[in-house]
C-alpha cells in the first residue's frame, strides 16, 4: 500500500493514508473466516492485539503528519532535529509507545500545538486503552494451557498414549512398573492426555521423566486432541480406571466411551482398557473395530481380583505368588532381615517372561524340555504357545503332556531379568553341552550358521530327549505315567475330599444321587438305540436324556446344573448348624442391599472348573445379606454347591454355625462403596471381621460320621454326604484366611504380630508374603505386562479363571447366565488341562524329599514320575521349635535349585487332569 511505501522511502509526509492501519481490526474476522481461529481465547486474544496494534499506529501517524506540518497558517514551526526538519515515522511509533506507558523519556516531545493537543488528547484514550488491554493480553497468554501444543516424534522413537483415571499415585504405579530396569530395551515413550493440569506434585514426577514422559491437556473425546497426541500413531492406547469410585458402573460407562472415541478416530490402534465390572465387558464387543485378535484387550478388575482369591483357596498363597510374577520388581535381600523375609524377598524378583526356544528343543516334550530349562539354564518353562494345526488362533498350554515341541515355540518362563530368559534361545547342544555356568551360555557360533551346526543342534535334541528319559529310569526312580495310580493317591492323601467318587461317564447305567447332583427331570426316559449327541431336542425322538446328564456348561470348561431359585439354597442359622460343613469355603460378604455388584460369579466358577472331579468341588457357604446376593444370584444359579446364611459375618454365632473352624479358606469381601470423607476408613469392616475370626476358639473335638449308602437320611440338607474329614482349628489364628482390602496402607491393621510400618509397600508387608491379604492395586502392573506381552494376560487369566474363552465370553455377554450342554468327546476333551494344587511333603510319594532334599531332585522327581511342575514353597514362617512359633507360612516363588527343604513344606504345582477318558458319548 501507498502508506507504507511512503514510510519505507522516509517521507515526511504521507497524508491521512495511515488511517488505513484501523484496517488491522478486521484481521481476526479474517481468521475466523478462514477457520484458523477457532477457540474463544484465540480469537479474544487476537481481537484485543489488533486493536492495541491499530490504535497505536494510527495515532503515532496523526503525530507524524501534525508534527512535520506545522500549525497553521504559514506551518513554519514543524519539527526539526539539528536544523533537519522533520520526525520520522518510526520516532513517532516509539514516542507514542513511551507516552502510552507512561514512561515518558523526554527525548522526544511535540513542539507544534496541533501536536500537543492530540498528545493530550491521546493519553487519556491511549493510556485507558493500554491500562485495560495489556494486562488482558498477558491474562490470556498466562491461561494458555500449559500443558498445549502437539506430541512430536523428533527421535523416532514409539510412543504410547495413557488416558483416562490420571493422578500423580495412578501414574507413578505405572510408570514404576512400565520403565523397570528389568524391563530390556523400553525404548517408547509415554504420552498422557487429560483433561486437568497435573499438580505441582505430579509436575515433579513428570519433570523427573522428562525424556520418556509427555503430558498433554485435552480430552479424549475430542478428534482434535486426539490429533494432538498422535493417537493415530501411537503403538497402543491404555485406558485407566479408577479402582476407588463410588460408582463402578459409571466409571466403566465413561471409560468403554473413550475406547469408542479413540476407535471412532482410528480403529485400527491396539487399546488396552481396565474396567471394574465383569458385566460391562460385553459392551466392549459392541463396538466393530474392538478386535482381540489385534491386540485389543480389557483387564477387568473384579473378574482378575476374585479370580486370584479363588485359586487361594485351592492353593492358599497362590494370589501372592502370581501377584508378584507380572510385577516388575528388583529384590534387595540383607542381612539385617530374618531369614524369611529374604526367601520370600527373592521370590518377588521373579517375573513372567516370553522368550523362543532354541532349535536344540524341537522334538522334546515338554517335560523334557521343562527339566533342562530348569537344571541347565536356570529358568522355570511354565508353559508354551501352541500353533493350531489349521492355521488358526494359538492357543498357551500350561505344562502339557504328549505333544512335542515344534520349531520356533514361544515359551513361558519365570525368571529374574529379560537377559536371563535369552539363554533358552541361545542354548545350543554342540557348545553348550559342557558349560556349568548359566551365565556363560550365550549366543554362539552357530547361530550364524544356516545350515551346518543349526541342523546338527535340531538332531541332537533327539538325543538330549533320549538321554533325559534314559536317566530317569537308570536312577531307579518310578516313572509312573502322569495322572496314574500314584499321582491320584498322592493327591487325595494331601487334599480332603468326599468318600463318595463318581466316574463321569454317559456310558454308564444310571445309578443312585448319592451325592445331590440334580439332574435334568425334564428330561423323557425312553429306551433306544443310541443317536450322536448336539442333535436338536425335537429330533432326538429316541435319545435317553437320563444317560446324557447335563453335567457341564456348553463350552466344556465348567461344572453345571439346572437354575436353582436362591431359596432353595439359603439356610438359617438352625439348619447350618445342623449341616456337618468340612473342607468348605466360606465367604464373609459385607454389602448393602443397593451396594454396586462384585461379580461373586467370578469367585465362585474357578472353584467350579471342569478339571475337577463333582467330588472335588469345595462347598461355598456365603455369609451376609441375602437382598444383596438375590441380585447377584442369577450368575450363580446355574453352579453347584452353593448355599447362602443370611447372616452377619461379624456374627461369632453364624461363623460357628457354618463350620468356620473346619474350612479350606475363609474369604472376606466388601462390596460397600468406600466413602469420599474418609476413604481408609472403607476396609474397616474386612479387618474387623478379620480380627473376630482370629480371637475366636473353638473345641478341640472331631466327630466322624459314617455314611449309609442306601439311606436318604444321610445326606444333609445341602445335599452332600456327611463326611468329616480333618480336625478343625481351636483358634481362629489358625483358619485359613485370606482378606480383601481397597486401601493398601490398611494391610497394617490385619496382623497385630508383625513390625510392618504403615509407609511399608504392600508386597512387603507380612500379610501379603503370607498370602493373607489382597489388594486390588497389585493388579496395576497388568497394563504394562499386557502392553509388552499380550500372551502374558491370557496366560494369567487361564490360570485365575479356570479356563475362560472368548467363546464364553460371548455367552455370558448375552446375559443369561452360563449354558449347560451336553457332553460331547470336543467337550470333554476340555477338562484335560492343568490346575494349580498344593502338595505336601509331610506325607505321601515326596515325603522322602522332605527330609533335608534340595529343591530340584523335588522338582525333577515331580516332573518326570508324576508330571506335575513345581512353581514354588508354602513354608512356615518360624522354626516348629521356637517358643512363639506361629503358623503363619510364607511364600517362595521358584526358589534356587540348591533350596533345602522342610518336612513341613508345601509345594505349588501344576496337576494334570486325573480322568478315565472317554472317547464316546
Amino acid at each position: 500500500p501507498p502508506s507504507f511505501v511512503s514510510i519505507y522511502l522516509n517521507r515526511t509526509w504521507i497524508g491521512l493514508r495511515f488511517l488505513r492501519a484501523l484496517r488491522l481490526m478486521t484481521v481476526p474476522d479474517i481468521l475466523q473466516y478462514l477457520n484458523i481461529l477457532k477457540t474463544s481465547t484465540s480469537i479474544r486474544l487476537a481481537q484485543l492485539i489488533s486493536i492495541f496494534i491499530s490504535v497505536w499506529l494510527t495515532a503515532a501517524g496523526i503525530i507524524h503528519l501534525l508534527e512535520n506540518s506545522g500549525d497553521p497558517p504559514d506551518f513554519s514551526n514543524a519539527y526539526e532535529v539539528n536544523g533537519t526538519r522533520g520526525l520520522s515515522y518510526w520516532d513517532c511509533v516509539y514516542f507514542m509507545m513511551v507516552t502510552m506507558s507512561t514512561v515518558g523519556y523526554g527525548d522526544i516531545s511535540c513542539k507544534t500545538i496541533l501536536g500537543k493537543v492530540a498528545i493530550i488528547i491521546f493519553i487519556f484514550g491511549g493510556l485507558a486503552m493500554f491500562a485495560s488491554c495489556i494486562p488482558e493480553i498477558i491474562d490470556l497468554i498466562g491461561t494458555r494451557p500449559k500443558y498445549g501444543g502437539c506430541y512430536k516424534n523428533e527421535r523416532g522413537r514409539r510412543h504410547i498414549v495413557v488416558c483416562g483415571h490420571i493422578t500423580y499415585e495412578s501414574v507413578s504405579h505405572f510408570l514404576k512398573d512400565f520403565l523397570h530396569e528389568d524391563r530390556e530395551d523400553v525404548d517408547v515413550e509415554v504420552v498422557f492426555l487429560h483433561r486437568a493440569e497435573p499438580d505441582l506434585e505430579f509436575e515433579g514426577l513428570l519433570k523427573r521423566q522428562h525424556t520418556r514422559v509427555k503430558y498433554f491437556q485435552g480430552s479424549l473425546m475430542n478428534a482434535m486432541d486426539l490429533e494432538r497426541a498422535k493417537v493415530h500413531e501411537a503403538d497402543a492406547c491404555l485406558v485407566l480406571a479408577n479402582k476407588y469410585c463410588q460408582d463402578p458402573d459409571a466409571e466403566d460407562a465413561a471409560n468403554i466411551m473413550r475406547v469408542i472415541s479413540i476407535k471412532n478416530y482410528s480403529d485400527d490402534i491396539r487399546v488396552i482398557i481396565q474396567l471394574m465390572q465383569y458385566h460391562n465387558k460385553a459392551y466392549l464387543l459392541n463396538i466393530p473395530s474392538w478386535d482381540w485378535k489385534q491386540g485389543d484387550d480389557v483387564i477387568c478388575l473384579a473378574e482378575l481380583k476374585l479370580g486370584f482369591i479363588a485359586q487361594s483357596c485351592l492353593a492358599p498363597g497362590f494370589s501372592t505368588m502370581m501377584a508378584n510374577l507380572f510385577a516388575m520388581r528388583s529384590f534387595k535381600t540383607s542381612p539385617d532381615m530374618a531369614a524369611w523375609q529374604n526367601d520370600y524377598l527373592q521370590g518377588t524378583g521373579c517375573e513372567m517372561y516370553t522368550e523362543t526356544l532354541s532349535p536344540t528343543f524341537t522334538g522334546m516334550s515338554f517335560s523334557q524340555a521343562s527339566e533342562l530349562c530348569f537344571v541347565k539354564l536356570k529358568l522355570l518353562l511354565l508353559a508354551i504357545e501352541v500353533k493350531s494345526d489349521d492355521g488358526g488362533d494359538s492357543k498357551i498350554s500350561i505344562n502339557p503332556r504328549g505333544a512335542k515341541i515344534p520349531a520356533n515355540t514361544v515359551g513361558f518362563f519365570i525368571a529374574q531379568s529379560a537377559e536371563e530368559v535369552k539363554r533358552a534361545w541361545f542354548y545350543c547342544k554342540a557348545c553348550h553341552e559342557d558349560v556349568k555356568d548359566e551365565n556363560q551360555i550365550k549366543k554362539c557360533k552357530c547361530k550364524n550358521f544356516v545350515g551346518g551346526m543349526m541342523i546338527h543342534s535340531v538332531i541332537k535334541s533327539q538325543e538330549i530327549s533320549q538321554h533325559i528319559t534314559a536317566k530317569g529310569k537308570s536312577n531307579g526312580v518310578a516313572t509312573t505315567k502322569p495322572g496314574g495310580p500314584a499321582q491320584s493317591s498322592m493327591v487325595n492323601a494331601t487334599k480332603p475330599a468326599n468318600n463318595v467318587k463318581k466316574n463321569v461317564s454317559v456310558k454308564e447305567e444310571p445309578k443312585p444321587n448319592m451325592n445331590g447332583r440334580p439332574t435334568n427331570k425334564a428330561a423323557v426316559q425312553q429306551k433306544s438305540a443310541k443317536m450322536e449327541v448336539g442333535i436338536a431336542d425335537d429330533q432326538a425322538k429316541d435319545f435317553d436324556f437320563e444317560k446324557t446328564e447335563m453335567k457341564y456348561d456348553s463350552t466344556g470348561m465348567f461344572h453345571w446344573t439346572p437354575a436353582r431359585a436362591i431359596e432353595d439354597c439359603i439356610l438359617d442359622r438352625n439348619q447350618a448348624a445342623m449341616t456337618v460343613l468340612n473342607g468348605h469355603v466360606v465367604v464373609c460378604l459385607f454389602a448393602d442391599p443397593d451396594s454396586p455388584l462384585i461379580g461373586l460369579r467370578n469367585l465362585v466358577m474357578p472353584l467350579r472348573a471342569s478339571n475337577f472331579h463333582y467330588h472335588e468341588l469345595k462347598h461355598v457357604v456365603i455369609v451376609g445379606s441375602v437382598d444383596y446376593i438375590r441380585r447377584e444370584w442369577k450368575t450363580l444359579q446355574n453352579l453347584p454347591k452353593i448355599s447362602v446364611l443370611n447372616g452377619s459375618p461379624l456374627s461369632r454365632a453364624d461363623l460357628r454355625a457354618v463350620n468356620v473352624n473346619l474350612c479350606d479358606m475363609c474369604v472376606i469381601l466388601s462390596a460397600k462403596v468406600p466413602s469420599n470423607d474418609d476413604p481408609t476408613l472403607a476396609d474397616k469392616e474386612a479387618i474387623l471381621a478379620s480380627l473376630n475370626i482370629k480371637a475366636m476358639t473353638f473345641d478341640d473335638t472331631i466327630g466322624v460320621l459314617s455314611q449309609n449308602n442306601g439311606a436318604s437320611d444321610s445326606l444333609s440338607p445341602l445335599g452332600s454326604p456327611i463326611v468329616l474329614q480333618r480336625k478343625g482349628s481351636v483358634y481362629g489364628a489358625n483358619v485359613p484366611m485370606i482378606t480383601e482390602l481397597v486401601n493398601d496402607s490398611n494391610v497394617q491393621f490385619l496382623d497385630q504380630d508383625d513390625d510392618d510400618d504403615p509407609d511399608t509397600e504392600l508386597y512387603l508387608t507380612q500379610p501379603f508374603a503370607c498370602g493373607t491379604a489382597f489388594a486390588v492395586s497389585v493388579l496395576d502392573s497388568l497394563m504394562s505386562t499386557t502392553y509388552f506381552n499380550q500372551n502374558a494376560l491370557t496366560l494369567i487369566r487361564s490360570l485365575i479363571t479356570g479356563g475362560a474363552t472368548p467363546e464364553l465370553e460371548l455367552i455370558l455377554a448375552e446375559g443369561a447366565g452360563l449354558r449347560g450342554g451336553y457332553s460331547t468327546p470336543e467337550t470333554l476333551s476340555n477338562r484335560d488341562r492343568c490346575r494349580v494344587g498344593q502338595i505336601s511333603l509331610f506325607e505321601g510319594p515326596l515325603a522322602s524329599f522332605g527330609e533335608g532334599g534340595k529343591y530340584i531332585d523335588l522338582f525333577v522327581a515331580a516332573l518326570r514320575n508324576y508330571g506335575m511342575l513345581c512353581i514354588g514353597l508354602y513354608r512356615f514362617r518360624d522354626t516348629a521349635n521356637a517358643f512363639d512359633a506361629s503358623s503363619k507360612r510364607y511364600v517362595i516363588t521358584n526358589p534356587p535349585t540348591d533350596f533345602n527343604l522342610l518336612p513341613s513344606d508345601q509345594v505349588f504345582v501344576f496337576i494334570h487332569w486325573r480322568g478315565r477318558k472317554t472317547s464316546s458319548v
